[in-house]
């Protein structure tokens, strides 16, 4: 079945949540949603797209929930030890929902956790398609355009 989402978008927007995961099963749909992206659709990964940072006890792992489905997943982790400089990464967003505006929200979601961590900036990989969507959201260019996974990316930094 084919969805009209220029019907559906504006109404899922209203009722879009994003959050942290906090259970095992919003962990699951998190890493189902990247799993999802970055394997089967984008084959920016071989197999999984888990590494060791979705393991590591510092690092966020938030969910973007649409009619009580998680569609959306962003992770976030510090950098250094003091917690200053913050990593955002793996932002997915599931095709039939993209249109929904979860984006967004998920990555204000990541820099507002890591601002009431004691972050004072974040940095992410950003893939050239999405360097302006970055941008809307006040993120900046930071560096020339690099290799990352195989796929040029543009390092990008927000401050606050």
């Amino acid at each position: 079945m084919t969805t009209d989402h220029s019907r559906v978008a504006p109404l899922l927007q209203h009722a879009a949540d994003c959050r942290i995961a906090t259970s095992a099963s919003d962990l699951r749909a998190h890493w189902r949603v990247r799993h999802d992206v970055f394997v089967t659709e984008q084959l920016v990964f071989e197999g999984t797209d888990q590494d060791a940072w979705d393991a590591a006890e510092c690092t966020v792992h938030c969910v973007g929930v649409v009619e009580d489905r998680i569609v959306g997943a962003v992770r976030l982790y510090p950098l250094d030890p003091g917690g200053g400089r913050w990593q955002g990464d793996r932002l997915a967003v599931l095709p039939a929902f993209r249109a929904a505006g979860l984006g967004g929200p998920l990555v204000k979601l990541a820099v507002s956790i890591a601002t009431d961590r004691g972050g004072e900036c974040m940095v992410a990989h950003i893939q050239l398609e999405n360097v302006r969507f970055f941008e809307r959201l006040g993120w900046r260019q930071n560096g020339p355009v690099e290799t990352y996974v195989g796929i040029p990316h543009q390092p990008m930094i927000i401050s606050w």
